[in-house]
């Protein structure tokens, strides 16, 4: 799975408007629906929040992947926020989390939301690549970066 067939431009925030963990989930279901992937916003919401109380998905090294399935996502779909400022989001090493890529995915589809889910974890292991995307200060540049990595070397 490539991470462009289920990310576009249009679901790239940079920088969120959000102050807190809960209100980035929001904004960033928000965009997934602005762009017609997720049919019931609230239902993504509901379904990403309830993941998030089970255990945090602040999972180190300025990352958080808030994730979830529901059926108001008929495709897995990516949106990714990067917060104004470093976010409080009780990640697992303590610190604040300066990207935040959103996972949504139908029910039916775990293979392809573990798969995703690995994708993003793989990526993000690479120190140059993060750093990379932590700077960036546009949506077009995150996306751009993005694409960098999936072209064949």
């Amino acid at each position: 799975m490539k991470l462009l067939d289920i990310i576009s431009l249009d679901c790239i925030k940079a920088p969120l408007g959000s102050p807190d963990k809960h209100a980035a989930i929001d904004e960033l279901v928000d965009l997934l629906a602005g762009a017609g992937k997720v049919k019931n916003a609230l239902a993504l919401k509901e379904a990403v929040w309830a993941r998030e109380q089970t255990r945090t998905t602040g999972i180190g090294n300025g990352l958080a992947i808030p994730h979830g399935k529901c059926t108001g996502v008929e495709n897995p779909a990516i949106a990714i926020g990067k917060p104004a400022a470093p976010m409080e989001f009780a990640a697992i090493d303590g610190k604040p989390v300066r990207l935040i890529i959103l996972l949504a995915s139908p029910p039916d589809r775990t293979s392809d939301h573990i798969q995703a889910l690995a994708h993003i974890s793989r990526l993000m292991m690479m120190e140059e690549f993060r750093e990379r995307i932590y700077s960036a200060g546009s949506p077009a540049e995150i996306f751009d970066l993005l694409r960098s990595q999936e072209q064949p070397a």
